[in-house]
């Protein structure tokens, strides 16, 4: 759409082009992010600003090539960024260790909003910190970071931290991948999970009247009674303790006050 108006009426009249969309209520909620920018971004010079959101909604393609496939919402800005990175070494020739890495899909804005940031290097190196984050320590450097320039963090900012931590107590048990359905995780191990088989037998058994289940391809479905965003991530953290093989003191603690 944003290409359309730029080729409309390129000569010395003024041309109009009406883009006809059927009432907001039966758009989805990207759509409604779409025409949201178009209005916003209507300045000279906006189409950066255009392309960075379409990089987020529509996906990246081909990281270091010419097409355009793909979808950076199916892997996430965390994946996204550490793929884009170790292709980059790959090309300069660097050697680089593999790391397991998982991928999460809450269903939770998860954000660092512009009225929060408003740099947009600044936004994106802060993506970059919280998504290399290898500890703790790490990701609680880049929240004292934010919360000293910047002030008290926006929700959405809290739970793109907590997040971060949830990803690495899964890294840290052999957790592959997160994916809420509705009220409804589908948790999928890692071949190496340090798990205990018959800790998440016991798990399932007593959780088995809520509807919680381990198929036979490896896939947990387990029940969530949350459904507040700050809830859910706690309730996340909750089931990893309960999961880990080491003392829950151990694990990295659970999301603590998050306003």
């Amino acid at each position: 759409m944003y290409q359309l108006r730029g080729r409309v009426g390129r000569s010395n009249r003024r041309a109009y082009a009406y883009l006809l969309i059927p009432p907001e209520n039966e758009l989805t909620e990207i759509a409604r992010r779409r025409l949201a920018a178009l209005k916003e971004f209507s300045d000279l010079g906006a189409g950066f600003k255009i392309a960075a959101l379409d990089l987020e909604l529509r996906g990246a393609g081909n990281m270091l090539g010419g097409e355009q496939s793909g979808h950076i919402e199916a892997v996430g800005f965390e994946l996204y960024t550490s793929m884009l990175e170790a292709a980059v070494k790959e090309i300069k020739g660097e050697s680089r260790e593999e790391q397991p890495s998982t991928q999460l899909n809450l269903g939770i804005a998860l954000r660092i909003d512009e009225s929060y940031v408003p740099e947009e290097n600044q936004r994106l190196r802060l993506y970059k910190k919280i998504a290399g984050g290898r500890s703790e320590a790490a990701i609680a450097e880049v929240r004292a970071e934010m919360e000293d320039r910047y002030g008290a963090l926006p929700d959405a900012t809290v739970y793109l931290l907590e997040a971060a931590l949830i990803r690495l107590e899964c890294e840290q048990i052999g957790i592959a991948q997160v994916d809420r359905k509705r009220a409804e995780l589908h948790i999928r191990f890692m071949e190496n999970a340090d798990i205990d088989p018959l800790r998440l037998m016991q798990l399932v058994e007593q959780n088995a009247a809520r509807g919680a289940q381990f198929t036979p391809q490896g896939l947990l479905k387990f029940p969530l009674a949350a459904t507040r965003s700050d809830e859910v991530l706690l309730e996340i953290h909750e089931l990893l303790a309960s999961l880990a093989t080491v003392p829950k003191e151990q694990i990295l603690p659970a999301a603590k006050a998050t306003h």
